[in-house]
């Protein structure tokens, strides 16, 4: 398993392509090899493969809006050939209101199409995805609703223990569709934290990614709580590279 860094993390140093470009380098200079685009700019395919060349980084995943998903699958292929990307992802979607069957409905055509050019559509979860209905969490449903190969996912830890469920538990259930996760630590009060800097147990987290088959463990940390969000990057490549991955 590698790990990368989700640049919505530093989504406020990608708001035009300098700066989406120097940011790129400096991910580069803590030490990440793997970056998941989401949060950015816009930007050309083209530009991306050549700043990611020019870096030694490797796009392995992005937030694609569902929209473009939806109605542009084979051109949604098409950029994520050209830099070199082969995960698409959904970063939100209200399941509690539309459904788990009104969501598929939506994307397996587009599922098909990715699946047709050797991609794969994976959704991240929030909490929201944990209120139960008819005595199944929502996620647990999609995983129902969907085989293996048609969706995967990218479970995020903190939002996965923020709704109350076990993260481990979790990464268990879905072995073998969880190619990328998101790693972010929590502190009393749902605070978000640098890896290895809460109250998780990443220990056990990391072990059961390792044994599902995860391919990406991805540092993410919306709210830095007022720090440099290049140093909380730091600190969890830190921590990470310190339990024997890079």
């Amino acid at each position: 398993m590698q790990i990368g860094a989700q640049l919505f993390t530093v989504s406020d140093f990608t708001k035009n392509l300098n700066d989406f470009a120097e940011t790129l380098k400096r991910v580069t200079d803590i030490g990440y090899k793997n970056v998941q685009v989401s949060g950015t700019c816009p930007y050309e395919p083209q530009w991306l493969k050549e700043q990611l060349e020019a870096n030694g980084l490797k796009c392995v995943l992005t937030h694609t809006p569902a929209d473009r998903i939806e109605k542009q699958p084979e051109q949604v292929a098409n950029d994520h050939r050209i830099f070199g990307c082969s995960n698409v992802g959904i970063g939100w979607y209200n399941l509690s209101e539309c459904g788990v069957d009104a969501f598929y409905d939506r994307f397996i055509k587009s599922i098909n199409v990715l699946r047709q050019n050797n991609m794969r559509l994976l959704y991240h979860n929030h909490d929201h995805e944990f209120e139960k209905q008819n005595g199944k969490t929502i996620l647990q449903q999609m995983a129902e609703r969907f085989s293996k190969d048609e969706l995967g996912f990218t479970l995020d830890t903190y939002w996965v223990q923020a709704g109350g469920g076990d993260p481990i538990w979790w990464i268990n259930y879905l072995k073998g569709r969880v190619p990328c996760v998101h790693l972010k630590d929590m502190a009393y009060g749902r605070k978000m934290m640098v890896v290895g800097e809460g109250n998780m147990n990443f220990e056990g987290i990391l072990k059961s990614c390792v044994d599902a088959g995860t391919e990406y463990a991805l540092v993410e940390q919306d709210d830095c709580n007022g720090e440099n969000p290049f140093d909380c990057l730091k600190r969890s490549y830190e921590y990470l590279k310190s339990r024997g991955f890079n």
